[in-house]
């Protein structure tokens, strides 16, 4: 049965006449009554007592009434939120260490002063669990370092670090600040684990000169590097971003390195397959306004 005829049947009983109820809901008299006829006949009861111009509900209509009354109440509570749905809709993102700690607070922020029905839910991860969670679809957009996927992803760069040497301040005298590529690798080296974004860009620069770093330190976790290369155990090679507040208080210094220059970009990835929903389209804009991102 047509869920309008229901509607029809519910307008009628509340305003006691065909009549009127046809007004309301901007219909004919005589489509009214052809709806409530077609319930009667579908229900094999009479749901109205007509007398004259106005009607009034027989026991069975009243029963109806009271069962339609909660259902048309949620229906048009859906009604009325339907233009939200897609705002309300919970945008859904994976994003990598760095990005998480040092962009995506700040874009997540002005991002939920703007559109504060949509909730946003992050997961921190690799980059290599950020491109499963988009192939299987329980992510929408991924914040990621280093290389760019390849297809079915679409790639948009919005930022970028540098990466240097770095080790304690009384760690190499002054006269040894600059230093050659392959000097460097006879030092106890403190890195990233393999496979990250960070020892990647690294370990590829080598690759070019056909050497390979062994390392003393191996962490997932920069801020242990950045603690053993304070202690003066070796020399760390991080994002300059990292170590910011270490080279303020000076107790990390920049360390020249001959013929190594390190960058990584920052990107926005998204399923080249899947249509980006309301809240990932908005949240994409941000990346226009670099003022947001320094």
């Amino acid at each position: 049965m047509n869920f309008r005829y229901y509607e029809i049947f519910y307008t009628a009983a509340e305003c006691g006449s065909f009549t009127k109820a046809a007004k309301r809901l901007f219909l004919t008299q005589s489509a009214v009554s052809h709806a409530v006829r077609e319930l009667e006949e579908k229900m094999n009861t009479r749901l109205f007592d007509r007398t004259g111009r106005t009607v009034r509900l027989t026991g069975s209509g009243r029963l109806l009434l009271q069962e339609l009354a909660p259902i048309l109440a949620s229906y048009r509570k859906l009604e009325e939120r339907l233009p939200r749905l897609e705002r309300e809709s919970p945008l859904k993102i994976v994003s990598c260490i760095t990005i998480a700690a040092h962009w995506l607070p700040k874009m997540i922020v002005r991002f939920q002063k703007e559109y504060p029905d949509t909730p946003v839910e992050v997961e921190v991860v690799s980059a290599a669990s950020a491109e499963q969670r988009l192939r299987e679809g329980s992510a929408e957009l991924a914040l990621v370092e280093g290389v760019l996927m390849r297809e079915p992803y679409v790639s948009r760069v919005f930022s970028s670090y540098e990466m240097h040497a770095f080790c304690a301040s009384g760690y190499r005298s002054a006269a040894e600040s600059s230093i050659s590529l392959c000097s460097l690798l006879k030092e106890p080296l403190l890195l990233r684990e393999p496979g990250s974004a960070i020892r990647n860009t690294f370990d590829s620069r080598l690759l070019l000169e056909g050497l390979r770093p062994e390392a003393a330190w191996c962490s997932v976790n920069s801020q242990a590097l950045i603690e053993a290369a304070k202690a003066g155990i070796g020399v760390t090679v991080l994002p300059d971003i990292l170590v910011r507040r270490e080279l303020e208080e000076g107790t990390l210094v920049r360390l020249e390195v001959e013929d190594l220059d390190l960058k990584n970009d920052l990107m926005a990835v998204w399923h080249h397959g899947r249509c980006l929903g309301y809240a990932a389209e908005k949240f994409l804009n941000f990346f226009l306004y670099p003022y947001f991102l320094q």
